[in-house]
Formats: C-alpha cells, sequence, structure tokens
C-alpha cells in the first residue's frame, strides 16, 4: 500500500473512532429525556436573529470570553497572517483583536450587564489543566474596550504552551453559569485550531484532550449555555466541524463553529464581513435560548 494509501487509513481510522465516541453503541436519539436535533443554520439577515430572539421570549444574556495561548498559534498565520505569530501586536490588528473588535461591536445588546469575565488557556501556566483570568481574582472586564485593553496589556507577558483543551474554559463558564443562578450565557472561545492530537497517540484513537473537549461539551447542555467557536488562522477546523453538528449525547445542540478567517477572505467591504461574522456566531442562538426553556435549564440551579 502506498503512503497516500496509509495516511487515507489512518484519517479513516480517526474519524471512526472520533464517530464511535461522539455516538456511542448504546445512544439512541430517542432515549428518555433527550430530543437531540442539529440545528440548522436558518437565517440570512441580522434582522432575522434578532426577530426570533424576540419571538421565543429572549431579553438578555451575558458573554464569555476564552483566548487561546497555545504555541501553534506561532505558526497557524502562515498563509492568513503573513507568517506572523496570531498574537503579534505589531502593526495592523491581529486577528484575535479583529474578531473581539467585531464582536464588541455587533453583539453589545446581548449582553445585559456589560460585565464579560475574560480568559486565557493553553499557556505555560495554564496548558490543557485550567485558565487564568484577565484581570486579578477574575474581575469581569467592563465592556470590550477593556477586554482588548487587557489583551494587548496580558500578551507581552503570556508564554504561549499548550497543549490545546477546550475543556477547561467550558468548566469555567458552567461554574459561571452555576453562580449567576442559571441565566443564559453566551461563552465565545476564539482559537487557532485544533484540539491536541499528540504524536505519540495512536492512529484511530482519540486524544485525552479531544475526549475530554467533548466530555465538556456534553455536560455543558445541562446548562443554560451556548458554546461558539471562532477560529482564526489557518485552521485545520476538520473536527471543530464535527463537533457543530455530531455529540448527539448533548441535550440540545450547543455549539456553534464559525470561521472567522474564511468570512474574512471574502471579497465583500468591511461592514458585510462584520455583519456575515455576528450572523454566523448568532445563527443557532434563537433555538439555542429556546431549548434551555424546553428543557427548564433558564434559571436551573444544579
Amino acid at each position: 500500500m502506498g503512503i497516500n494509501g496509509s495516511k487515507r487509513n489512518n484519517v479513516n481510522s480517526y474519524n471512526k473512532q472520533l464517530e464511535e465516541y461522539i455516538f456511542p453503541e448504546n445512544y439512541s436519539p430517542h432515549r428518555a429525556g433527550s430530543d437531540f436535533a442539529v440545528i440548522p443554520d436558518s437565517f440570512i439577515s441580522l434582522d432575522e436573529v434578532t426577530d426570533s430572539l424576540r419571538e421565543h421570549g429572549f431579553e438578555s444574556s451575558n458573554l464569555i470570553v476564552g483566548i487561546d495561548f497555545t504555541k501553534s498559534n506561532e505558526w497557524t498565520g502562515e498563509t492568513s497572517f503573513h507568517r506572523r505569530c496570531l498574537h503579534d501586536l505589531r502593526d495592523s490588528p491581529n486577528p484575535y483583536e479583529q474578531a473581539l473588535s467585531i464582536i464588541g461591536k455587533t453583539l453589545p445588546e446581548y449582553d445585559e450587564d456589560n460585565l464579560i469575565p475574560c480568559f486565557g488557556f493553553g499557556d505555560e501556566s495554564t496548558h490543557d489543566q485550567t485558565v487564568f483570568g484577565f484581570n486579578h481574582d477574575n474581575v469581569a472586564c467592563h465592556g470590550f474596550a477593556n477586554v482588548l485593553q487587557r489583551y494587548r496589556e496580558i500578551v507581552p507577558n503570556v508564554d504561549l504552551a499548550g497543549p490545546t483543551s477546550f475543556a477547561p474554559i467550558i468548566e469555567t463558564a458552567i461554574e459561571i453559569v452555576e453562580n449567576t443562578g442559571g441565566c443564559y450565557h453566551i461563552l465565545f472561545i476564539i482559537a487557532d485550531g485544533q484540539v491536541t492530537r499528540s504524536v505519540d497517540t495512536e492512529p484511530g484513537v482519540l486524544s485525552r484532550q479531544e475526549k475530554e473537549t467533548i466530555d465538556a461539551i456534553v455536560k455543558a447542555s445541562e446548562y443554560a449555555l451556548s458554546i461558539v467557536v471562532v477560529g482564526v488562522g489557518d485552521g485545520p477546523w476538520n473536527t471543530m466541524k464535527q463537533f457543530d453538528d455530531g455529540i448527539p449525547q448533548r441535550l440540545f445542540d450547543n455549539f456553534q463553529f464559525v470561521n472567522f478567517t474564511e468570512i474574512m477572505n471574502n471579497p465583500v467591504n468591511l461592514s458585510r464581513k462584520e455583519a456575515d461574522f455576528a450572523l454566523a456566531a448568532l445563527m443557532e442562538i434563537p433555538f439555542q435560548y429556546h431549548a434551555t426553556i424546553e428543557l427548564q435549564l433558564l434559571g436551573l440551579q444544579i
């Protein structure tokens, strides 16, 4: 068998393992207490999203932000960021700053108190075990201008590391939802790529970080929490797309992936790109919010 055939078999084996973990043998989509269904991307404008939110009784939410400080940021800007580290603060705004700015411009009406808990993960101090707060004692940032200010102050002092796992930031968001009496939150994770697969991970086997991330996403579906992963840099994003439309162990489809790089490369003007990004980020929120009501998760303290 040629090298390409061998690689293809490894990829197929890995995809099968991911599918079996996401879709376990004993899983039944009609099991008691679960009516999981993938949420389709149904809107073509922000106004439609806003109208749908109103129809579902949506009044307000709270935002949480998680930023990826793993070492892969040093090379995943090879194509999309002129071979620079994605956290490079020189010259023009980097992709993280761009994404934060657009979220701050287009989504403030979806945040109730303008207090935004912000965290970093994947650096030398946290690795794949925990997160660090942007402020002392994890005090929330006051608006996105403050988020950007703290980001620029933090970046020069952060040592990029790894491995990459979304589990710690998702677990942190779950704690915040619990501590606020089950208030609805949207977690934005801005990241540069896949959850880590180390070189010693067997072909066709999920890494510990992948399993922990999947388990955290499933656990998060028991809370009034939506997860939006914003992909910056070159990717790849195949696992994120599988997370988006798979994992039926969840009580509801609580995960949305948005390819920021792809949207920003579209041949349209900047305001259209910003609107397209906001639309993609909020596309599933009306249905997710409605699901938290139907499942009686809103206001639930576990």
